[in-house]
């Protein structure tokens, strides 16, 4: 019968083969998509910070200018000259300098939106040293009501769990706000991955046409005589072999090439998609410093024009990035360390030792000099300062 294939007993003699009923659709719809790198936190490390100069670029620059700002340290009555959490910054572990730890804290919160800080415990009333801990090696172990209950960091096949206590926290999580995530930040790298992508993709393709003698491709046209248009398979293979031997790379830029008889070079000029890649590059570069809060003019992307000149760029990066980002980042660590002194200090940056904003804060102060309707109490508050003893 015509229909016997529909039948049980028809095919029941054949061997079952197991397949994924979806399959051919799904390589049908997968053709031709675009190929997106990784998302996760290695991923992103290496080929956005290892692996792209922006990127690279763009972290260092925050995290070493957020770094090197002066910290105070004060309460609601006086500005400590010196104190022990000054002194434990200062010199936070036997390895590391203040700025080396708040560097290595920066990075990695702009890397992977988060940052975790170890306190190892003496004695005495604050830690004894300070370690900043790397992110893609850390987990939160949430508990049953949705709060961490530990923090587990895993090194190769072990595992250390460092258990949340009533008091003070043995590790300081300090993450960005992630809209759909409630134990893990959200990191400026993500939010210029596709940038990324498309950056290293051109560098990829100029180093393509670099290896090609730098110049654009070509075809070779065959006119053989009448009857015979298509060369033979060893005289393709053979063509093919001398073209990669001699004629690619940059060790044989300019050299003559020699055709024999029915071969023809006819060179190919760039198109004009190839023309506009160049500006596709500058235009992910802009993109990428625009995710991390860099004006585009410090990190000498040409094209640029939207700030007047470099001095109101850079005063520009420190007032709405370095700033916030150091201002939150120092606030909740002494909010942790806090916990272990059982003191409420605030530490802060000093804006008055920023030279990149000395031009803005002398005005300030002459503002609030001239306002001869606030006291003096008021006009401390104005500028961040705690008030004394002899205020008006």
């Amino acid at each position: 019968m015509v229909f016997d294939f529909l039948r049980r007993d028809a095919v029941a003699g054949q061997s079952e083969q197991k397949a994924s009923a979806t399959g051919p659709v799904v390589a049908y719809q997968t053709s031709g998509r675009v190929a997106w790198s990784a998302r996760d936190t290695a991923s992103l490390t290496r080929t956005g910070f290892c692996g792209n100069p922006v990127g690279f670029r763009s972290v260092k620059l925050i995290a070493e200018a957020a770094a090197a700002l002066p910290l105070v340290v004060q309460d609601c009555h006086r500005r400590y000259d010196s104190h022990p959490l000054a002194d434990l910054l200062a010199r936070p572990n036997g390895a590391q300098g203040r700025a080396e730890l708040l560097e290595a804290l920066y990075a990695q919160l702009l890397l992977s939106g988060n940052a975790y800080v170890e306190a190892v415990v003496g004695t005495v009333d604050l830690p004894v040293e300070l370690h900043v801990l790397r992110s893609d090696r850390m987990s939160v172990v949430p508990g049953a009501d949705g709060w961490p209950v530990a923090y587990e960091y895993a090194l190769g096949g072990s595992k250390h769990r460092f258990a949340a206590s009533e008091g003070a926290m043995p590790i300081c999580h300090i993450r960005n706000f992630h809209p759909q995530d409630d134990h893990y930040g959200f990191s400026p790298m993500q939010a210029a991955a596709m940038a990324l992508d498309v950056h290293n993709a051109a560098s990829r393709w100029s180093k393509a046409l670099l290896d090609n003698a730098a110049r654009p491709s070509g075809a070779i046209v065959y006119r053989g005589a009448e009857g015979q248009g298509k060369l033979g398979e060893d005289q393709y293979a053979r063509l093919v072999a001398e073209m990669e031997n001699h004629h690619q790379g940059a060790r044989n830029a300019g050299r003559p090439m020699l055709l024999e008889g029915g071969l023809d070079w006819k060179p190919m000029g760039f198109s004009p998609s190839d023309m506009e890649f160049q500006k596709t590059k500058e235009a992910a570069a802009r993109e990428i410093a625009l995710a991390f809060g860099v004006p585009p003019m410090l990190l000498g992307i040409q094209g640029d024009a939207t700030y007047a000149n470099y001095q109101e760029a850079h005063r520009a990066f420190y007032r709405l990035t370095v700033l916030p980002l150091a201002t939150r980042v120092t606030a909740a660590l002494a909010a942790w360390l806090a916990g272990f002194s059982g003191e409420a200090t605030e530490l802060k940056p000093d804006l008055d030792q920023v030279p990149a904003l000395a031009a803005e804060r002398d005005a300030q102060w002459v503002r609030v000099a001239q306002a001869d309707f606030l006291t003096q109490a008021e006009k401390r508050g104005l500028l961040g300062l705690p008030p004394v003893a002899d205020d008006a």
